[in-house]
């Protein structure tokens, strides 16, 4: 009795660590997001890796801290990961004014970037909490690029 028990606690023990790094791993990157976003939209989040919902969009969106169109006010400056499930176009995401502008592109090829920390805009200004608009772009137009 006691063989069995102890072999039926070292399945379990070595099933269990078999799920600890696949779950760490998905938790790692937004594709999980990425499996459930609608085809055509953009998305940002205000934590990493996918995670606290802001918005998403299929248009551009002028000015987050407007609330006029599918950002809102509260959602202004405060995504830290974004994702592209675009059609023909890449995101070009800008910054808030006040930190003079700049901008970054994230491709449809590279979907997601989950944590804007590692990324600058243009004008070399954080690219993580320092989105303030978006507008759908080709490649052309897109001169830094998220990663």
């Amino acid at each position: 009795m006691r063989k069995a028990f102890a072999v039926l606690t070292a399945v379990t023990v070595a099933s269990l660590g078999a799920l600890v790094p696949a779950t760490s791993a998905q938790a790692a990157d937004c594709s999980d997001a990425m499996a459930g976003a609608l085809s055509g939209y953009m998305y940002a989040y205000d934590n990493t890796n996918c995670n606290g919902y802001l918005g998403r969009a299929s248009g551009d969106d002028s000015d987050w801290g407007n609330s006029s169109q599918s950002f809102q006010g509260g959602d202004n400056n405060k995504a830290s990961s974004i994702l592209n499930n675009g059609n023909s176009y890449e995101v070009k995401f800008y910054g808030a004014a006040n930190s003079g502008g700049g901008h970054i592109c994230l491709s449809r090829s590279e979907g997601w970037a989950s944590n804007l920390s590692d990324d600058t805009l243009t004008n070399g200004a954080p690219a993580n909490n320092n989105i303030s608009s978006h507008a759908w772009a080709s490649a052309s137009n897109c001169s830094k690029w998220a990663v």
